[in-house]
């Protein structure tokens, strides 16, 4: 049997761990989908613009637009109009999502350490060396194209 190519092994991790993500985050009423990308960023940049959220996260205009809409609907995050530039929106967390970012991370680090559980600390570094040097080769070949 042919061996899987690496994006689809990529692919096949991925959803396999969005999916356990979206179950333990479910209870919390944060959605599938990257939602707790869109959290944790914003609750480390509080104050960024929808469309920085947007083009650092490389999600689109309408998954961003949808899943600031559900976490602020959640009570996680807020908008604020920009006080220098009124037609600027900005993120910002409330409270519930400052309380809930320890958990958060907990999962999030839990979800790391399922992923990497069968590889030894070296390997855990070269691992996440060898992916940040493919997302980087992707960056630099898609510069300019998104």
């Amino acid at each position: 049997m042919k061996q899987p190519s690496i994006g689809k092994l990529i692919s096949l991790i991925s959803r396999v761990n969005q999916r356990k993500l979206a179950s333990q985050l479910k209870a919390f009423g944060i959605g599938s989908g990257g939602a707790h990308s869109y959290l944790k960023a914003i609750l480390q940049r509080p104050g960024q613009s929808q469309e920085q959220l947007t083009s650092d996260l490389k999600f689109d205009k309408a998954t961003t637009t949808r899943t600031v809409r559900q976490l602020e609907e959640a009570g996680y995050i807020e908008r604020r109009t920009d006080e220098k530039d009124r037609r600027s929106i900005r993120l910002y967390p409330t409270q519930k999502g400052k309380e809930f970012a320890p958990t958060l991370q907990a999962i999030l680090d839990e979800s790391n350490s399922r992923l990497t559980r069968d590889l030894t600390a070296a390997e855990q570094r070269q691992f996440v060396q060898l992916l940040q040097k493919v997302y980087g080769s992707l960056l630099d070949q898609t510069e300019g194209k998104e």
